[in-house]
């Protein structure tokens, strides 16, 4: 029972995010079909925040009308939405029509809309519904949180999506020398993308999939609490069973008197795990969310805006392994916490220091684009993919900390816990959009075309 549910768990976690992480790492594709080309990651940006209109009406919700809200009922919508329009946006992608004599994706863009919708509600609605659970089920959670960018980029690195070659080329060009025009031949190096391996429908018929995994996983979880009560009644005859958990209140998930039967405090379900409970004084509560917001703003808005002006001045493959292999961080970071938790907050801040210096790094190179320091040595690929590696491995485990440490607490800390991340997300976007978007703060590179001094 406890390791199909460590499975649920991480299976309704990887459907949080599943959606918007699979068509970022499919852009190289759409963006040679699209009619907005290389604009199409600033368009998905600003759609992203404006989908922050669902997490800010369930806070609203929670704070003024507590207990009108029915959480189940809007996890079964969320995860609803997300599993059509994934489907839609299968078929429905490449179509466009032409507004005021310009033409626009707007199948692709308004679809994309919900798809940002339902993961951006996830971050106020699957962490509460965690607290239903056991503690030990958060953390496996927040895996499937990191799978759910970890395996769009697998599935894109096996498509071949972004996949490219430097190639020689030759071309016939007049030059004029005084009063004659001479033909010569001039031999260049261009950027030459390979064809994918399966096409943008069966990549999101894929995401599709996932997310109706999420579904099924979120039904499972949500009929948990009354299969545990079935197993209790028989195997204690005396009518010892286990609580519902919709009877847990809102500041404690512990075992109490349930339907008239004595409960005694030794009596656990599967796998069941008491919470510690700890109480953190406000100052120590606001330097916890002050975390979540800033560690989501360097995760989600700021450095994933210059990841490609980072790594492609060191190549396809240093651009490649760099998000690979980051993506594969995050769960692998919420697996180290399961074995070495740390709750301690001195921890967690030197632990956010130390990644935000790597991301200082990574920010400090994308600045440097395209002709950043050791672009010419192999220490420098290695450098940057490391670099990015421990930016996301211990971000990401401050992240599964904090979370546990307000599962600790109540049922409302989970529900400004996902605010906080939706605002530091929020603020991170805003602030990188007109840096990339507006001034053209960045160069990018072509690796291939590349002249740089030595």
């Amino acid at each position: 029972m406890a390791l199909l549910t460590h499975l649920l768990a991480c299976a309704f976690g990887m459907g949080s995010w599943v959606t918007i992480n699979g068509l970022w790492v499919e852009l190289p594709l759409l963006v040679r079909v699209l009619p907005e080309q290389w604009d199409l990651p600033s368009y998905i940006t600003i759609i992203i925040q404006m989908a922050n209109v669902g997490p800010l009406l369930v806070t609203l919700m929670y704070r003024f009308r507590p207990g009108l809200l029915k959480e189940v009922v809007v996890i079964y919508v969320v995860v609803s939405v997300g599993v059509m329009a994934s489907l839609l946006l299968a078929f429905l992608w490449n179509y466009t029509s032409t507004i005021a004599g310009r033409t626009y994706s707007t199948a692709f863009l308004i679809l994309t809309f919900f798809l940002a919708l339902v993961d951006c509600t996830s971050s106020v609605t699957f962490l509460p519904f965690m607290m239903q659970l056991q503690p030990q089920y958060l953390t496996t959670f927040f895996i499937g949180e990191g799978f759910s960018g970890l395996i769009p980029a697998l599935i894109a690195l096996g498509q071949g999506a972004g996949i490219s070659i430097c190639t020689n080329i030759t071309r016939e060009v007049n030059v004029t020398i005084g009063n004659e025009t001479v033909e010569t031949t001039i031999s260049q190096m261009v950027t030459d993308y390979l064809p994918a391996n399966f096409s943008t429908l069966v990549f999101f018929l894929l995401m599709t999939v996932m997310m109706l995994a999420c579904l099924l996983a979120f039904f499972f979880l949500a009929r948990q609490p009354k299969m545990w009560e079935l197993s209790q009644q028989h195997l204690f005859p005396s009518n010892i069973i286990l609580s519902s958990f919709e009877q847990i209140s809102d500041e404690g998930a512990g075992l109490h008197q349930s339907r008239g039967c004595s409960c005694p405090k030794n009596a656990k379900g599967p796998g069941d795990i008491p919470p510690e409970k700890v109480s953190y004084s406000l100052a120590k509560l606001t330097f916890i969310y002050l975390l979540i917001a800033w560690v989501s703003a360097l995760t989600n808005g700021v450095l994933p805006s210059v990841q490609s002006y980072s790594c492609l001045p060191y190549g396809n493959t240093a651009y490649h392994l760099a998000t690979t292999l980051s993506s594969m961080a995050n769960p692998l970071a919420c697996m180290v916490s399961m074995v070495l938790p740390g709750r301690s907050l001195a921890l967690l801040g030197t632990l956010t220091i130390a990644g935000t210096g790597f991301g200082a790094y990574n920010m400090a190179i994308a600045v440097m684009s395209p002709c950043p320091i050791l672009q010419q040595s192999q220490w420098g690929d290695v450098t940057i993919v490391l670099s990015w590696v421990l930016f996301t491995g211990t971000l990401s485990y401050v992240k599964v900390m904090a979370g546990v440490i307000l599962r600790s607490r109540s049922h409302s800390a989970l529900v400004w816990y996902g605010a906080a991340e939706q605002l530091g997300s929020l603020l991170g976007a805003l602030v990188m959009f007109p840096l990339v978007n507006v001034y053209d703060f960045f160069t990018s590179a072509d690796y291939c075309s590349l002249q740089c001094p030595a």
